[in-house]
Formats: C-alpha cells, structure tokens, sequence
C-alpha cells in the first residue's frame, strides 16, 4: 500500500492543477494562454513539471495587479476595532434602534432626521399623556 502513495500524490497534484486551471478566470492567468497552460500540465503531468509550473507560475496568486492586500497580511493602515468599541457600528445600532421604536408607535422618522429630537419628542408627548391621566380623565363636550 505505501508503494502505491507517491503514485496517489502525483496524480492527486494532477488533478487539482487541471481543475484549477479550467477554473481561474483568463484575466488571472500569466504567461500562457489558458489552452497552452492546460496542454502543458495534461503532457507533463507525469513528471510533475506541468502541474508544479501552473501553481508557481500560471496563476496570478493576488486579487489586485497592482499589489492588493492579500488575506494572510493586512493593509499597514488599517486598524482593527471592536464592533461594541467602533463609533459608527454603534450609530448604526442607535439608529436601526430608533427606526424599530418608530415603527412600535406608528410614527415614521426619515433617514435623515435627527433620531435625538425625536426621542425628545416623543418623550414630551409620554409625559403630557403621564400628566393628563394623573390629574384625571379630561371631559370632552
């Protein structure tokens, strides 16, 4: 059975270069033409060389030509911050907050309307109402 492991790994190394070749988009693909790539790792897939090429050379490993933040290192500027830490995550939180409130009572708050003058608002409107029923129900004529 070990006999028959390096065998399996060649082929296993075949295939997977095979797929990922028919795979990656022809904008991603360097030096050859993608036709050129596939024919060279279906004849020299045998002796590893066609397989071995297509992962060191043929595949464009970056999401950006340019140099572009690869997900294994972060960009220098940016720095991480905690969602409960982050001023606009918490904003965010603040404002859908608002817009369930606003749907509860039946008012509706625009996008770009101040959300504190509206809970001002509405908490005046909640002390009349506490007011009008401590001093008694109101006669209508």
């Amino acid at each position: 059975m070990l006999r028959y492991l390096p065998l399996l790994l060649v082929l296993a190394l075949w295939i997977y270069a095979f797929i990922d070749c028919l795979n990656t988009p022809e904008s991603q693909v360097r030096g050859l033409p993608k036709v050129a790539w596939v024919l060279i790792i279906l004849l020299f897939g045998e002796v590893l060389v066609g397989p071995v090429a297509w992962l060191v050379a043929g595949k464009q490993r970056r999401p950006g030509a340019a140099g572009g933040a690869t997900p294994w290192r972060r960009d220098r500027g940016t720095t991480w911050v905690a969602p409960d830490d982050n001023p606009e995550f918490l904003r965010s939180l603040k404002d859908q907050q608002t817009r369930e409130d606003s749907r509860q009572d039946g008012t509706r708050i625009e996008d770009g309307k101040d959300g504190d003058a509206d809970l001002r608002r509405r908490e005046e409107e909640l002390r009349r109402k506490k007011r009008d029923t401590a001093d008694g129900p109101e006669e209508t004529s």
